[in-house]
């Protein structure tokens, strides 16, 4: 692909659509309009670009010093990604920790949510603590794939982590009371938010991918250790901040 080859375009929005219970069809997916954008590079797959990506993943955390957010590397904008990766069948390959379980499933195809796919992600993402299963948002799933299906075309075919999902209301206010980052009227409680992360992908060039999703709120954690922090990702506002 060159840069003179792809459009620069949001996401579609398909995951909105309502769930349908089979897994096969024969209608065509309507294309979605194409809009420019004034600025941003596009994503060329030669090997000078491939190579830049062990430099990305392997980035430090900012020090926390500057109330801006460094931008994430070019490579790593959703912006300038052709028409056909989001016209394509989505498979998902997810791993919740708190349960250990992991599923790979193919969710969306031809325009249309697979009902008894969202089904088994909604309760991939219910309250493990709370053991309350709720209908998650298809937007996010729209951003959870976007993010892993974006970074697998540089090499990380790695499970998508989801740390936190959905949250009933006593559980979101059991972390707060542990001191967990958890906000008041928090989106998880609605099903439109997720904590999540990739082995291999540093906080800041994971949450930096998923803002230019521009699809809602992105939250960066950063810690340290083995694993890493994570990144909160919701189809709210269009905001960021540092936890």
């Amino acid at each position: 692909m060159t840069a003179a080859s792809v459009l620069a375009l949001p996401l579609i929005g398909c995951g909105t659509s309502s769930p349908r219970q089979t897994t096969t069809t024969t209608a065509a997916a309507k294309p979605p309009k194409a809009v420019t954008r004034p600025t941003g590079p596009a994503i060329i797959t030669d090997s000078k670009t491939a190579s830049a990506m062990p430099h990305a993943s392997q980035q430090s955390a900012p020090s926390g010093k500057s109330s801006e957010l460094a931008p994430p590397p070019d490579i790593f904008d959703a912006q300038a990604l052709d028409l056909e990766f989001w016209l394509r069948p989505r498979t998902i390959e997810v791993y919740r920790p708190a349960s250990n379980e992991r599923a790979k499933l193919l969710y969306w195809r031809d325009g249309e949510v697979i009902d008894s796919a969202y089904q088994d992600l909604c309760h991939l993402l219910r309250d493990v603590n709370g053991k309350e299963t709720a209908k998650i948002d298809p937007k996010l799933f729209e951003t959870l794939w976007g993010a892993q299906a974006f970074v697998r075309r540089f090499g990380i075919d790695t499970p998508l982590e989801i740390l936190s999902g959905y949250r009933t209301p006593a559980s979101n206010q059991k972390l707060r009371e542990a001191g967990v980052p958890a906000a008041r009227q928090s989106l998880h409680m609605v099903g439109r938010a997720a904590d999540i992360r990739i082995v291999n992908l540093n906080e800041e060039v994971l949450g930096g991918l998923v803002k230019s999703f521009r699809q809602g709120g992105v939250g960066f954690y950063y810690r340290g250790g083995p694993r890493g922090g994570w990144i909160h990702a919701d189809t709210g506002l269009n905001r960021t901040w540092k936890g």
